[in-house]
């Protein structure tokens, strides 16, 4: 039997082209409405270029993402990051991820635009994100931590995926304290949908063939000329 959505993947593409993003009221919830706000936050993707944002590496973090304390696969099991995402958390009770939206993910996972970075102790999920790549832009859903420094380190690693890869843009909807330690910072909409006009006329590459530990070595080696 064929699954039936809400909406279709494709009407969901669609939507993020347009730098429109869906959420639900609730898990419980039967409603999915999509999101246009007056004011969008960008995680930065450059590097001591002197005209872009940098992204910025925290000290304590660089040495933790160093170690490379857990082991990180990217696609691996994209359901079990956006279960673990809905799931409720000592920070968060409740969740904008409801049945529908997880379908629909899902569905576009399998179609090859929502990604996933898994986060493992062992054979245990302890970490992770997910979100949606169009071309050279990669917009950031959610995350999830289950160990010290686990989603950190799952966003270190996608930066340095999305680095290496060509992208431009790496939307994260929200600014959040979590967050701002990596630099992020505030456009407005006409601004943001400047910037995600020019990614989406780019080609990025996600290389999802390469050990993302490499690209991370390399990003810190980088980082330290």
């Amino acid at each position: 039997m064929a699954e039936r959505f809400a909406f279709s993947p494709e009407t969901l593409i669609k939507a993020y082209s347009l730098g429109v993003f869906p959420m639900a009221d609730s898990a419980d919830s039967q409603d999915i409405r999509f999101y246009d706000p007056d004011v969008r936050a960008l995680i930065p993707l450059g590097w001591h270029d002197g005209r872009k944002p940098e992204f910025h590496l925290p000290r304590r973090l660089a040495r933790t993402v160093k170690r490379h304390p857990f082991m990180v696969t990217f696609d691996r099991d994209f359901a079990g990051v956006i279960t673990q995402c809905a799931a409720p958390s000592q920070t968060r009770a409740d969740t904008w991820i409801n049945a529908d939206i997880r379908a629909l993910y899902i569905a576009l996972h399998k179609l090859g635009f929502a990604h996933s970075v898994e986060v493992w102790e062992g054979k245990q999920l302890v970490g992770g994100l997910y979100g949606v790549a169009l071309r050279a832009a990669f917009f950031g859903e959610s995350m999830f931590s289950r160990r010290t420094d686990a989603s950190k380190i799952a966003l270190v690693h996608l930066v340095a995926r999305l680095r290496t890869g060509g992208f431009e843009l790496l939307d994260a909807q929200f600014s959040n304290d979590h967050l701002l330690q990596f630099g992020i910072y505030e456009l407005p909409r006409e601004r943001f949908q400047q910037r995600l006009a020019h990614a989406l006329s780019l080609s990025a590459d996600l290389h999802l063939e390469t050990d993302s530990r490499d690209l991370v070595d390399a990003m810190l080696a980088e980082a330290q000329r």
